[in-house]
């Protein structure tokens, strides 16, 4: 089993963030442009949705929240049918944690998955800067736009 892992410290309250990215259906902070749509009329927290984004190529991806916690400001998701990269049974979990000390919040985002032994260090690689950091950088972008425009 592989695991690619990525952090970033925001200066933002963690509760903050957590409203920012715990809808499943909210796909814009991701800075990936495109649209984002919940299957058969569940809401976008409820765990079994399936979350299907098509971006301005015209590419699909679909993937199923499997576990959504606003306590522990987490959720976990998997893809819903032939996964994007050539890997199985892919979990992903993305977390808000308040860092107290100065109302800040760390927010990691992980993926275990399985593929071919000798593919392990360029997916997990590929998901750590292409998939989390990438993401994770367009989020810090995207609070600081929503602070500017308070």
């Amino acid at each position: 089993m592989a695991k690619s892992y990525y952090s970033m410290v925001l200066d933002h309250p963690a509760d903050e963030v957590w409203t920012t990215i715990r809808r499943f259906d909210h796909y814009t902070w991701t800075g990936v442009e495109g649209e984002t749509v919940i299957e058969d009329g569940k809401a976008a927290d409820q765990v079994g949705a399936v979350r299907r984004f098509t971006d301005q190529r015209g590419g699909s991806i679909r993937q199923v929240l499997l576990a959504h916690s606003d306590i522990d400001r987490s959720y976990m998701y998997a893809f819903s049918g032939a996964p994007t990269i050539p890997v199985v049974d892919y979990q992903a979990t993305i977390r808000v944690v308040p860092v107290t000390a100065d109302n800040r919040s760390l927010v990691e985002w992980w993926a275990t998955f399985d593929c071919a032994i000798e593919d392990r260090d360029k997916w997990v690689k590929h998901l750590e800067e292409a998939g989390f950091a990438k993401c994770l950088g367009a989020l810090r972008r995207f609070m600081s736009n929503i602070g500017a425009a308070a």
